[in-house]
């Protein structure tokens, strides 16, 4: 054997090898998309389910989502409607209730005033008596000029 045919013999073995390291690559790459595209096609199985009911669930929450804003609609309307009806009892009745609990209260205090007898010897002011109602700047003291 001569050297050139034991270099040949050794490239042979050397390419029988290389071949056989990228056969198994290749059978193991196989292995490995063929388990991809198992898993794909179960993702894929259970996917389709899965949107199929978040869709139904999206529609749902959409029909509720109109009925809530109709809902809304006429909450708001009834406020409005309540806001007007408060603003018109306080105009019509507020004045006139205002100035029926005033009468009231000048009523109660000159009935007040008519069952205390009187007495002399409070303080006088000019032209009233005292607890009439005037502030303390107002009234003018003559107690002590007597």
């Amino acid at each position: 054997m001569s050297g050139g045919e034991v270099a040949g013999i050794l490239v042979a073995v050397f390419w029988a090898i290389l071949v056989s390291f990228l056969a198994l690559a290749l059978v193991r790459l196989a292995q490995t998309l063929r388990a991809a595209t198992r898993l794909v096609t179960e993702i894929s199985e259970q996917a389709v389910p899965l949107l199929t009911d978040a869709t139904a669930a999206l529609r749902s929450a959409n029909a509720q989502l109109a009925r809530v804003d109709s809902i809304t609609a006429d909450v708001q309307e009834v406020t409005a409607n309540a806001s007007a009806l408060s603003s018109t009892v306080s105009s019509a009745f507020g004045g006139p209730l205002v100035k029926v609990a005033a009468f009231g209260y000048g009523v109660r205090r000159a009935m007040g005033r008519r069952a205390e007898p009187p007495s002399g010897s409070g303080t006088v002011f000019v032209g009233r008596t005292a607890g009439d109602g005037l502030p303390s700047s107002r009234r003018r003291s003559t107690r002590g000029k007597g």
